[in-house]
């Protein structure tokens, strides 16, 4: 919309005048004119602002006067308008606000959308030194009462269609209600005046309103489709657009609009109770005054929920870090009585405590104060929880908590770890397979250690936390099928003894393999040597006495015991129930030596170096049997090869051929003459067939 002609020949002064102005360092307005569509706007008076004032005034030029700005009568505010001044380093911040609320536009107009704006009037903002004008402001007010900021969505109620017959959004890009939204063809609300202006960069696709696209299946589509099979004719499908194959496809929710339109979040605070009749595997498990059993949990954002309620037969291992300043001691761990209706009583927890012997390992950034004579206080660093089930109940629990003793005002970063572990009721122990028979993927490998008496144990990995060190590295377990590289660092002096430093690496990657035999299968039996445990091959095992090159140079050793590398040769061993199932054919561990050298600054310091070990694992598949070797037949004709083509001739009985492993091969043959002896019967029921029998009769 254009100005009348003085507003345009006053712009075009203020225009000239601010340049100048700018030139000379004289103060003047930047911007010094502004388009305003919104309930207010800001422009910066830049220059010397010592001593100055500013005025609004509304220019009246409908009799074709071009208005004179006076500056003797200053005023900062009208009946509709506002200005406030913000001071700043050498420049005033000006901003200008509509008083009366966009809400009044929109009180005014009674239709959804107007052509014609709401308010449209031209202010001067004039900045003065003792009555005189130094530098203007115009400001152009042109707003419309549609804007998205004054118009409300209606309160009546939305009929949604059925999204399985018909489009949910048939016009996503409509995103303002009672707006017309600029490039939304396809937006009722828009008339054809203002269609006209973006007609030609409308929004292409879903998004603009196509929510009905042509799909491949559809004959007309193969007509605009270079390359279709010649065969494409005969098994097209002939259907409207209406009847699309996209419906139903994003969305699947309800058809009536929810009543409660109010911003609020609702959070149920009554426990559903699912003991009553036994719990399903996922259900919330409940104590006798109907509430959750809950243990802190990671949720899916890593943060540490810690109220989280127990889910039935869903183990997890999880850490969380707290904040000792923060930390409060949980509740109801030893009077929690969990609720068991099925076996017609209550099950309490059995606790037993243990004692943390390296509180380095869960508490960092530590701060001890001097000692003020407060008791100490007992913290929780790791929770075990065992739950024996039976069918769809839990027939007992035991707790293990392992705590510590620290300053009541000690601060510092705590980091609890929380695991909770399901067994069956008539497991003799702890111990969970990693497989039955086969190994499963991401369970730990089961080892043994025949030189000790309690020879259960593990392979492990470390688990750096901190500055990286060894001395504070945790371990993890080797898990099947994961490849891992893992290290920590040694603190090493100029003045190291090689021979003793050579020991200190040998032992610390011998900590890592502390058993003798690893279990062929996830089910090996510990109690029994002979029940598939192959002996670990330990290959070019160092001598940590034997001093190679004996120097008096300090700061060098030579061949030192930096990296242990572990592999383990696994393969398949047959299928149960189509599943492949995985065995270990044999683990080698062979240790890689380096040169160490005191690396020096400037100067060589009396500081201790940082020597890197690592160990790594790696998983080798072998097959179980040589690939069968290509026939000539698909060699010459790679047109009928099913990895290279859609169309998988070899595989047109699927379910009889090797290839399907859903379930066992003889009960697919059953099936399939069971289903061959209906088709028979039907075929001598049939009325073709009666009426040749009487023929020949």
């Amino acid at each position: 919309m254009g100005f009348q002609p003085p507003a345009a020949l006053l712009l075009r002064l203020l225009l000239l005048q601010g340049v100048l102005r700018l030139l000379w360092g004289d103060l003047a307005f930047i911007p010094p004119f502004i388009r305003m569509s919104g309930p207010a706007v800001s422009a910066s008076l830049v220059g010397d602002t010592e001593g100055v004032t500013v005025s609004l005034a509304v220019l009246q030029d409908e009799a074709g006067i071009l208005p004179v700005p006076t500056c003797g009568v200053l005023s900062n505010e009208t009946e509709d308008w506002s200005v406030t001044v913000t001071p700043g380093a050498k420049v005033l911040e000006v901003t200008v606000r509509w008083k009366r609320g966009l809400d009044w536009c929109s009180s005014n107009e009674t239709d959804s959308f107007s052509e014609s704006p709401c308010i449209l009037q031209t202010l001067l903002v004039s900045a003065s030194r003792n009555s005189s004008c130094l530098a203007h402001l115009l400001i152009q007010v042109e707003i419309y009462a549609n804007s998205s900021l004054t118009h409300n969505a209606s309160e009546n109620v939305t009929v949604i269609p059925n999204q399985v017959y018909q489009p949910l959004g048939p016009c996503p890009c409509n995103l303002t209600a009672g707006a017309c939204d600029v490039r939304c063809c396809c937006d009722q609300e828009c008339s054809s005046n203002l269609t006209k202006l973006f007609r030609q960069s409308c929004f292409t696709g879903v998004f603009g309103g196509d929510v009905n696209p042509p799909f491949d299946q559809l004959c007309s589509a193969g007509t605009m489709t270079r390359g279709v099979p010649n065969w494409f004719p005969f098994l097209c499908v002939q259907s409207p657009l209406a009847n699309t194959p996209f419906l139903g496809y994003f969305y699947h929710g309800a058809v009536s609009p929810k009543q409660d339109s109010s911003f609020e979040v609702y959070v149920d605070t009554d426990a559903k109770d699912f003991a009553d009749f036994g719990y399903k595997q996922g259900d919330p498990i409940m104590t006798v005054k109907k509430a959750y059993f809950t243990i802190p949990q990671v949720s899916l954002a890593g943060q540490c929920m810690q109220n989280a309620p127990v889910a039935f037969l869903h183990n997890f291992d999880v850490k969380c870090v707290t904040n000792l300043e923060l930390y409060q001691e949980r509740d109801g761990i030893i009077n929690a009585k969990i609720k068991n209706v099925a076996l017609g009583g209550i099950v309490t927890p059995k606790v037993i405590y243990e004692e943390a012997t390296d509180l380095d390992k869960f508490i960092t950034n530590t701060e001890t104060p001097l000692n003020n004579g407060s008791a100490p206080r007992i913290v929780n660093v790791e929770e075990h929880y065992i739950f024996k089930w039976n069918n769809n109940t839990i027939s007992e629990i035991n707790v293990k908590i392992i705590r510590a003793e620290i300053n009541a005002h000690q601060k510092g970063i705590m980091t609890q770890r929380f695991v909770v572990k399901f067994l069956s009721y008539n497991s003799g122990n702890e111990e969970e397979l990693s497989g039955n028979p086969g190994y499963q993927l991401g369970k730990p490998v089961r080892a043994l250690n025949t030189n000790r008496m309690n020879n259960v144990t593990t392979l492990h990995l470390w688990q750096s936390a901190g500055r990286g060190l060894c001395t504070s590295a945790t371990f993890k377990p080797i898990l099947f099928g994961e490849n891992v590289l893992s290290g920590c660092l040694l603190e090493v002096g100029i003045n190291e003894n090689c021979t003793q430093l050579r020991e200190n690496a040998v032992e610390r990657l011998d900590s890592l393999m502390q058993a003798t035999h690893v279990a062929m299968r996830g089910n090996s039996d510990y109690a029994d040597l002979s029940d598939g445990w192959l002996e670990i091959i330990r290959v070019d095992a160092p001598d940590p006495g034997a001093d190679p090159l004996a120097s008096s140079v300090n700061g060098m050793c030579l061949d030192i015991p930096a990296h242990l590398s572990i592999r383990i040769l696994i393969s398949d061993a047959g299928a149960v129930e189509g599943i492949t199932q995985q065995e270990i054919l044999g683990v080698e561990t062979r240790f890689s030596s380096v040169n160490w050298q005191y690396q020096c600054g400037l100067t060589c310091k009396h500081k201790a170096d940082l020597l890197p070990i690592s160990a790594s694992v790696q998983f080798i598949k072998i097959p179980a049997q040589l690939p069968r070797p290509l026939t000539r037949f698909q060699i010459n004709y790679t047109e009928y090869d099913c990895n290279r083509n859609d169309v998988c001739w070899p595989q047109l009985l699927y379910p009889w051929t090797q290839y399907y492993q859903g379930e066992p091969h003889s009960q697919c043959v059953a099936k399939g003459l069971l289903l061959l002896l209906f088709l028979t019967l039907a075929l001598f029921l049939s009325n073709p067939w009666t009426r040749i029998c009487k023929a020949y009769s």
